[in-house]
């Protein structure tokens, strides 16, 4: 077909009145292809995430990623990406040096785009993404850690070191206090000291245990009559 012979056929298509059965043709192509989208690409990584924790994924804007590496200037040695999506953020902290660089992710979709634009951008084998379940992988010796959905805030104390720094994009941490805020609207990315979190959880207890305490000890006086 010539392109004469394409704008023809694409005036005649649209000045064509579709009609009630044309639109509901199209309606239910693009309903298939949405559908086809959803179980190949973003479903898998659902199935073993708990309900209260999904959320559709969104790959990560550049001021994201940008606000993250702010948060993490200054930072050296390894990063873990948890939930690590199309595998931006591992890419953007391998470039400002942090080795090894782990993404985990366990829509196996998104891993295999992931490990494509690494290739892509020439780190191939120089990064590493792997397809876990984020309530599993063992946080014991990771030093920075970013997020943008927390698997457990009580995984992430009770495993990562008192030097550990946790950058959250998109949702901050539940119940904690960052040390930094980067950003605004969507974009913000806010940090974690894990030492700065174990003081607050210990303040915050000991004050709960001491109101308690008063409450006991509080001397009701007799209704005298």
């Amino acid at each position: 077909m010539d392109d004469d012979t394409s704008d023809e056929a694409f005036t005649e298509l649209r000045s064509r009145n579709l009609g009630g059965w044309g639109v509901a043709q199209i309606a239910v192509g693009t309903g298939l292809a949405v559908y086809a989208m959803w179980v190949g690409i973003l479903q898998p990584g659902f199935r073993k995430v708990p309900l209260r924790l999904q959320v559709p994924y969104i790959p990560a804007s550049k001021a994201q990623v940008q606000n993250v590496m702010t948060l993490l200037r200054g930072r050296k040695g390894d990063l873990v990406d948890l939930g690590s999506g199309d595998g931006r953020i591992v890419l953007e902290a391998y470039r400002h040096g942090f080795s090894p660089a782990v993404g985990y992710e366990l829509n196996p979709w998104l891993v295999r785009l992931a490990r494509f634009h690494a290739w892509r951008a020439g780190h191939h084998g120089k990064v590493s993404y792997r397809r876990e379940d984020l309530w599993k992988v063992d946080l014991t010796k990771c030093k920075n850690i970013t997020v943008f959905l927390a698997p457990s805030v009580d995984k992430l104390k009770a495993e990562l070191s008192d030097d550990a720094l946790v950058v959250a994009g998109r949702f901050p941490l539940p119940d904690w206090s960052p040390c930094r805020v980067e950003g605004r609207g969507v974009d913000r990315a806010w940090a974690y000291n894990i030492q700065e979190q174990r003081t607050h959880t210990r303040q915050r207890d000991n004050s709960v245990v001491a109101t308690g305490s008063d409450a006991d000890n509080k001397v009701i006086p007799e209704n005298i009559s």
